[in-house]
């Protein structure tokens, strides 16, 4: 691991973050002295309920009952957080927003740009508020939305949230299987789509695809159109469909908040396994509100007034994620559309235009944008900017180094490294450590984080999987339609049971106590931030009539690189030629996303399974990584060993 040191905060620096306001408080208040971020850290993994009673406390969180117990835990995943308290997120959120200062920047490709005050902001959540409670959405309703990352989105959200209903959202790329399969295990009550969407320069209309996906519903009551490349215009969908502009022109409606239990539901994320429907992952109100506030505090030092950017869709954790900024009385920047349209220096003339402070991004744009040696420090003023944050995919030393030589030398440089599952990072900044090449910062406090290697012993300086062996109040208090929490326990944690398994090979140092991610060692692929299931892949594929069956891994390779290959075996008499392979591109894109289709596509003369019928994607993913052969299959546990064959002498080649 490198000693490459590229950024350390001054002293200046340190004492003016939450992080040193947070340590200074632990001192007076609770007689509890630190000398180091490390110091900080073991405590509060060591003292899990007094650590998480202390985030309550600093942060005064608005409760409408005392909570009974911080903890209540048997084996994870029996676990349950603040017995007894009621609170609201959205409260949280209007708290700390000023009525005549900007709460929402929005500027989109096609030169859109809107600035949107605290006041305007509390009008409209309150007018949604008010029409969703007027069709009969209440506590513990479903209210999805089909929207791209504009304003109506975040006032959607704080206005079902204020009520107590429980959101959830995908993008307009996403095709219609892709959305029907997810909301549909839900059964919303409301349904909020878009017309269409803008991205490198195209418009794509979405009219068909959201009365397509609306008529898939039948558990809807309403539907709520955002006129977004029409212009106030939905004359093209059904006449019981409301103008959303309709609802935000009623005035003089009052935002009041609903209570509901720590543990309520907050919203639904969607994350996929390798088999079966897309697991609904729940979180809880009071588990993100505390880990936010946590994590944007003392690991991202947001401030009160500070503009807040990361480029995402409605469709990633990290819009859900982008919008606790507002918990710090920040404002957030939106942006919708392509990050390199017209070029790669949108982002970064963005970012001087609204004098971005904490900018995020995701692994893949930096790698890009050193690929094509763009230098924004030489064509952007961003002076304004102090944080530069990257996430979905492991940041490679490489652009590690292009950060500091190519954006700015001076700015604090974020790697983390989380997940849909928690809705937070794992690891990532702190503000107490210096920025080395290559290396994630910390472990985040309250993350009780280890790299087990394959006897479950903690190990530094060895490849081991990354293990959490206390929970964490946005770990998911559910999977929905998941009796018994069969489906949540087998997906975290059998391998180690009592302790989360995320699927990740992780390195940490022994002398910086840094993090490095190797990638997934598990059968979820991670296309460019995106996690995407395998049995999504299979699904549309099956649909091609000259195929037998398939297998996909995706590869996280040196320098940031991924490789995504699709393994087809064909059906007798019939070959892959280039129209088939035609064939399955298009229909991945079409039903589901662009993530979704592979690099290569390559025939195989079968396709290995244990003996109880499990592909084996991961063991195969492993062997193409060039992992020894010990470690990477059971041969043993195979139904048709032979079948491996053709995957050790592809590795070769790669």
């Amino acid at each position: 691991m490198s000693d490459n040191k590229l950024w350390e905060g001054s002293k200046s620096f340190k004492e003016n973050t939450h992080l040193f306001r947070y340590k200074t408080w632990l001192a007076n208040h609770k007689s509890l002295h630190f000398d180091s971020y490390d110091d900080i850290w073991h405590w509060s993994v060591d003292n899990h309920s007094d650590f998480w009673a202390s985030i309550w406390e600093y942060f005064n969180i608005i409760s409408y009952s005392p909570y009974t117990s911080v903890l209540e835990m048997n084996t994870m995943p029996n676990f349950k957080w603040f017995n007894g308290a009621r609170l609201n997120y959205s409260e949280h959120i209007f708290r700390h927003l000023k009525a005549n200062e900007t709460a929402i920047f929005f500027s989109n490709e096609q030169g859109d740009y809107i600035e949107i005050k605290g006041n305007e902001l509390r009008e409209k959540v309150a007018s949604m508020a008010t029409y969703l409670k007027s069709v009969g959405v209440k506590k513990g309703d479903c209210v999805v939305a089909f929207l791209p990352n504009v304003p109506e989105a975040t006032i959607s959200f704080l206005a079902v949230n204020s009520i107590g209903a429980i959101w959830s959202s995908t993008s307009p790329d996403f095709g219609t299987e892709s959305v029907i399969d997810r909301f549909a295990q839900i059964k919303p009550k409301v349904f909020i789509t878009v017309d269409g969407y803008y991205y490198n320069g195209k418009v794509y209309d979405k009219t068909a695809i959201a009365i397509d996906i609306a008529n898939a519903l039948p558990s809807l009551e309403k539907v709520i159109v955002l006129p977004y490349v029409n212009k106030d215009n939905i004359s093209s969908f059904p006449e019981d469909y409301i103008n959303i502009n309709s609802i935000f022109k009623t005035k003089g409606n009052s935002l009041t908040f609903e209570p509901v239990d720590f543990n309520h539901p907050i919203w639904v994320l969607y994350s996929s396994g390798t088999t079966g429907l897309p697991k609904a992952i729940v979180h809880s109100h009071g588990g993100i509100l505390l880990e936010h506030l946590k994590y944007m505090a003392f690991h991202n030092d947001v401030h009160q007034g500070e503009h807040y950017f990361w480029y995402t869709t409605t469709g990633w954790m990290m819009w859900n994620f982008l919008q606790s900024a507002l918990l710090m009385g920040a404002a957030i920047v939106l942006y919708d559309g392509s990050p390199t349209h017209p070029n790669f220096y949108k982002l970064w003339k963005l970012s001087e235009k609204i004098k971005i402070a904490h900018f995020g991004t995701s692994a893949p744009f930096l790698v890009a944008s050193m690929k094509k040696d763009i230098t924004p420090k030489n064509h952007n003023n961003l002076t304004s900017l102090r944080s530069i944050s990257s996430t979905g995919a492991p940041l490679p030393h490489e652009a590690f180094n292009y950060v500091y030589s190519s954006v700015k030398s001076d700015v604090w440089l974020c790697s983390m490294a989380g997940g849909t599952d928690v809705c937070t990072a794992f690891v990532g900044g702190t503000p107490f450590k210096a920025v080395h090449s290559g290396e994630i910062q910390c472990r985040a406090l309250g993350v009780s984080l280890y790299a087990y290697d394959d006897n479950g012993t903690p190990v530094e300086d060895d490849l081991g999987e990354m293990v959490i062996d206390m929970p964490m109040p946005s770990m998911p208090i559910y999977f929905w339609n998941d009796s018994d929490n069969k489906r949540y326990k087998s997906s975290y944690f059998e391998h180690y049971p009592g302790k989360w398994r995320h699927g990740d090979f992780i390195k940490i140092n022994s002398k910086t106590k840094g993090i490095i991610i190797y990638g997934r060692s598990d059968a979820t692929l991670n296309r460019h931030g995106i996690r995407i299931g395998t049995s999504e892949i299979y699904r549309s594929v099956n649909k091609i009539d000259s195929v037998e069956d398939s297998l996909i891994v995706n590869l996280e390779m040196e320098g940031g690189k991924h490789y995504m290959p699709l393994f087809v075996k064909m059906k007798p008499n019939y070959e892959l030629t280039e129209e088939v392979k035609s064939e399955i591109k298009n229909q991945l894109k079409k039903e589901y996303s662009p993530r979704h289709v592979p690099d290569e596509i390559i025939p195989v003369g079968d396709i290995p399974y244990t003996i109880s019928g499990k592909k084996m994607e991961a063991p195969v993913k492993k062997i193409l990584l060039k992992m020894p052969m010990e470690k990477s299959i059971n041969i043993d546990s195979m139904k048709n060993p032979e079948s491996i064959k053709f995957f050790i002498e592809f590795a070769k080649k790669i």
